[in-house]
């Protein structure tokens, strides 16, 4: 059967020469880059989107099924006639990096103490976690001109629609420049490599040198099943058979490991009038089977013959994707699953591979690992732009929307402070409230829930971290202990302490930039009506106290 004609195109326009590389710097694909993050591979350019994540494991059914519409109105936005290509990045962090950015620096102050079992108990909260893996998400977004111009101005009008798609779904999306797109290479291939200088994309170009020395390892060796990089170990594995019914925590599941891993969804939108075209020509030739065999059993006098199972369901099923993409606003793509994961020995690979099967075939799916096409492989699952791997399954928006790349959001932000542990991912919740547009907060709870506790331990944080001036008002006493042990004052206010409150005090600052005075007479005429009760002022009282508070005062705002 022919191929579909924007497969077609799409594999013709693909196909490239090959050439054997003589170095590690060949065998990097990219051919030039611009500063604002396009990369060239002959007549291609791709640029990517970095997006966050959003909590779709925790939502509710109906909240997921919103997600799920969104993200589907996301993939039917893609244009035809490019190739989007979904990443999910489990990146390795540095551990020293990562504890030096949560933990207290001793200051001598005599509160070294506390900081000491301060970092404990966050240590403590950091074994056995995820935190040195973090994740990210990009899409990729490859299309073929002529020019660098028609490919960024193409880029300037999807990248508008990709941001806002993302938005509908609370997920933060942002366009990658060079060095941004450089540094995720980077840390794939020299992740156990500390870096010891950024990328200068001018500077590289002034001393005449590749900008693929600064992200290249230093040896790259491909076998039958697997390939070295460096001293590390890495397989590419790919999704060879679907399950008719697929859940939609099958990624997130795949991704939930800890060891550096890449995810690749590459997606080929096709246009609707082909695909319902296409489509149609194969409901043709089903029936025109069924015909025929019907034709044959009639000749041999079998005319109560049922028509076989395999062409009733060929035809129910070619019915249903014909009425998807007519009736219920469906796209046909093609689409393919390709993953990579990387390990410190060869044993340990073959470990994590075996377990990723597993994972694969509990959701009744198929993963196997490429072989004699690993450099092929590792160029389509790496957010490159490229797909060198053709084992494509023909899919609709909604089974390629349940391929969904989103799990939990995340809150890692340097500086922050420590507000506890991810319920799903386990990993520590660590917000800085001065980034925010409005860094207020308040704590909503039952009786006995923690509401006080959390609070002691934001102002223990920031005590011992910052040198912010922190008030409380303490009517219940309850902070008198904390306040004293952090070497702060504490201040009684009552009736029977040393201390009060001036209430009848002013000066010409009092007020909010009005007239103090007739601030200043407002306030005495509540508290006298708080003394003997609201309603039992007569005008005639209220006029008196107004004319005294006047004459008693105008001498202060002078």
């Amino acid at each position: 059967m022919p191929l579909i004609k924007t497969l077609s195109q799409a594999l013709r326009m693909d196909k490239e020469r090959f050439k054997v590389p003589k170095s590690v710097q060949q065998a990097i694909p990219i051919q030039r880059i611009w500063p604002d993050g396009i990369f060239q591979q002959g007549t291609k350019f791709s640029k990517t989107y970095r997006f966050t994540d959003i909590n779709y494991y925790i939502a509710s059914k109906d909240n997921k099924t919103e997600m799920f519409l969104d993200y589907s109105e996301l993939l039917n936005s893609l244009d035809s006639g490019i190739s989007a290509k979904i990443t999910i990045n489990n990146r390795r962090i540095n551990k020293e990096e990562f504890e030096k950015s949560i933990l207290l620096p001793m200051k001598e102050d005599g509160l070294d103490h506390y900081r000491e079992e301060y970092n404990e108990m966050l240590l403590s909260k950091i074994t056995g976690t995820n935190n040195s893996i973090y994740q990210e998400r990009y899409l990729t977004v490859s299309v073929h001109k002529r020019s660098i111009d028609d490919a960024r101005t193409y880029f300037a009008r999807i990248g508008t629609d990709i941001v806002t798609h993302l938005a509908k779904l609370s997920s933060t999306a942002e366009g990658l420049d060079a060095e941004s797109r450089l540094q995720i290479f980077r840390d794939f291939f020299k992740g156990d490599v500390p870096q010891a200088f950024p990328f200068d994309l001018k500077q590289f170009a002034k001393k005449g040198t590749s900008f693929k020395d600064w992200m290249c390892p230093d040896s790259m060796e491909f076998e039958r099943d697997h390939f070295k990089i460096g001293d590390r170990y890495g397989r590419v594995l790919y999704m060879q058979d679907y399950a008719s019914y697929v859940k939609d925590d099958m990624i997130s599941e795949l991704c939930d490991f800890s060891r550096n891993l890449m995810l690749s969804i590459d997606i080929l939108p096709v246009p609707t009038d082909e695909a319902v075209r296409e489509i149609q020509n194969r409901l043709l030739g089903v029936e025109t089977n069924v015909t025929n065999w019907q034709r044959r059993q009639n000749a041999n006098n079998n005319f109560s013959a049922i028509v076989p199972y395999d062409m009733e369901l060929q035809r129910k099923e070619t019915k249903e994707m014909l009425d998807d993409l007519t009736t219920r606003d469906q796209r046909m793509m093609f689409g393919i699953l390709t993953m990579v994961h990387l390990a410190d020995s060869k044993k340990q690979l073959d470990s994590d591979t075996e377990l990723l099967l597993s994972i694969a075939r509990k959701h009744l799916c198929q993963m196997a690992t490429l072989k004699w096409q690993q450099v092929d492989g590792l160029n389509t699952v790496l957010p490159y732009g490229l797909r060198k791997i053709n084992a494509l399954r023909t899919l609709t928006t909604e089974s390629t929307a349940v391929l969904i790349p989103f799990h939990t959001q995340e809150i890692l932000q340097p500086g922050g402070i420590y507000y506890g542990q991810n319920a799903v991912s386990k990993n520590l919740l660590v917000a800085d409230r001065k980034k925010l547009m409005n860094g207020n907060s308040f704590r909503l709870g039952v009786s006995g829930s923690g509401k006080s506790f959390s609070a002691k331990e934001e102002i223990v944080h920031l005590a011992l971290s910052t040198d912010d001036d922190i008030l409380i008002l303490d009517p219940e006493s309850e902070f008198t202990k904390l306040v004293e042990a952090l070497g702060g004052q504490v201040v009684k206010v009552s009736a029977t302490s040393d201390n009060h409150l001036n209430a009848m005090d002013m000066d010409a600052a009092y007020g909010n930039e009005k007239n103090p005075l007739i601030e200043k007479s407002e306030f005495i005429l509540s508290v006298f009506e708080q003394l003997v009760g609201a309603g039992n002022l007569s005008a005639k009282e209220k006029s008196i106290l107004d004319r005294c508070a006047a004459d008693v005062y105008r001498d202060y705002i002078r």
